[in-house]
């Protein structure tokens, strides 16, 4: 028996494939495929099943693909109904998988069909449990993202009762394979390992402790921030299929001439420049949006791009099909080529170009006494802004940035500052104030890490945001 854990960092996500005796199983998969087929050739196996903890809110799953290249059935749990053909496990179902054998243990409360699968190693032991986002390590996944009928505290009734009755009762050895790691936005602060035992989360998970039902419902549901925008989206897509990735990837890395890429801004495509921040601010093409694969560059896309405009790409070199791929995971399809040559092609030629200043941090301490028009813009999350922030900057976190509402409050004679934790995504956000026309500003370099590192700086601690 082997079991491996995927981990894809930028998006907190983990799947697994499992092999014994010649047969395999793949958990929770990314869109992209090729990996699990690899896999599977590589250990001369055969892909038996395809089974999914629940639909996924924060990523688009290869159920699809995998299945119609491997033929292997797709396995949901109770109630999971969709608009193509799944196996629904029913509670307690056995699955054999050579010498292994995987049980359906459904567990809902973070979706209705949620559901964990239960490993029997080859003497019929309970050796690990693949729990989705039913448990995390050090956290339990929110019961606020795809509640249908039912109120994030009915969910959470229902989660209770599932830890209750079917988790706290395995064997303290018993290994937890969670689909989520740090970072992820599907529960409220996951720990910073991506597996576990039963036995330490009864010990160190606040949700596992012994507690009374409404105490648990008010502790998993306070204190939730706002989901990403796209997790509607791609739970809906999870639920009702998508265009083979394939076909995707084909789309988006057509290679486009300047004449070609020009035509197309034209017809109102969005340009998504996904080069490294410090090449874009020194030149990019005018209404471009910079979101830079070094960061959590999937998870930024889904919460503050259209999903239904057309999209061309700049990259750099190279990174054309990566970026296509890691797109589409979250359910971008209308990519419709990219820039031949990239950047370099557009300045090349002559065509105007944008860029955005930068400013360390002493600077922008010593100019604001002397600047009565200077905005301090601070785009981290609320939470980020509540531990520590300037004087009188202004909290407008990131993922808020695609209200038109809120940029539209800058003034024309305002000098406007722009920082986050570190600089990724405070150039995300300058990009995005130029596009809608908003262009005296400038990037604080290294952001809120730099500035508290300066001397005599004053910093405020609470959620004040004073204009």
């Amino acid at each position: 028996m082997t079991i491996k854990q995927l981990y894809t960092p930028c998006l907190s996500e983990a799947a697994y494939f499992i092999e014994s005796e010649g047969e395999a199983v793949i958990i929770d998969p990314l869109r992209d495929i090729d990996t699990y087929l690899k896999m599977a050739e590589e250990a001369k196996v055969k892909i038996k099943y395809i089974f999914e903890t629940h639909f996924h809110a924060d990523f688009v799953s290869g159920h699809l693909d995998l299945s119609q290249a491997t033929g292997a059935p797709i396995v949901f749990g109770p109630g999971a109904k969709t608009q193509f053909k799944v196996h629904n496990a029913i509670d307690g179902e056995k699955f054999q998988v050579g010498k292994i054998t995987i049980e359906a243990v459904h567990t809902p409360g973070h979706t209705l069909e949620s559901t964990c699968y239960l490993l029997r190693n080859e003497a019929g032991v309970p050796h690990a449990i693949f729990t989705g986002d039913t448990l995390f390590v050090g956290d339990v996944g929110r019961p606020d993202l795809c509640s249908g009928q039912l109120s994030s505290e009915e969910l959470a009734s229902m989660l209770y009762d599932s830890l209750q009755g079917k988790i706290l009762p395995l064997a303290n050895d018993i290994l937890v394979y969670p689909a989520h790691g740090p970072g992820s936005s599907c529960g409220k602060s996951l720990g910073p390992e991506t597996t576990s035992t039963i036995g330490k989360e009864k010990e160190s998970n606040y949700a596992l402790q012994p507690q009374t039902k409404e105490a648990f419902i008010a502790a998993i549901t306070t204190g939730l921030e706002a989901p990403p925008k796209y997790f509607p989206i791609n739970a809906q897509i999870n639920q009702k299929g998508y265009d083979a990735v394939n076909e995707v990837v084909e789309r988006g890395t057509k290679a486009l001439s300047l004449e070609a890429f020009k035509n197309k801004i034209a017809e109102d495509h969005l340009v998504l420049d996904t080069r490294k921040s410090a090449a874009f601010t020194e030149g990019f093409i005018p209404g471009s949006v910079f979101i830079g694969l070094e960061g959590r560059f999937a998870e930024w896309a889904g919460s503050l791009l259209a999903f239904d405009q057309p999209m061309l790409l700049v990259t750099d070199p190279g990174k054309e099909q990566e970026t296509v791929v890691r797109l589409s995971r979250v359910g971008f399809d209308k990519m419709e080529g990219y820039l031949k040559g990239g950047f370099a092609t557009w300045a090349a030629a002559g065509e105007k170009i944008d860029m955005i200043i930068g400013v360390e941090a002493d600077e922008l301490l010593m100019d604001i006494p002397f600047d009565p028009n200077l905005k301090v813009v601070d785009v981290r999350r609320e939470a980020e802004y509540a531990e520590g922030h300037l004087p009188r900057a202004l909290n407008l976190p990131l993922n808020e940035m695609n209200d038109l509402a809120k940029i539209a409050q800058f003034e024309d004679d305002q000098n406007l500052y722009v920082h986050c934790a570190g600089g990724y995504r405070s150039v995300i956000a300058s990009s995005l104030l130029k596009r809608q026309g908003v262009h005296n500003l400038r990037n604080v370099l290294g952001g809120w890490d730099s500035i508290k590192k300066q001397e005599n700086v004053k910093i405020e601690k609470d959620k004040a945001q004073l204009n």
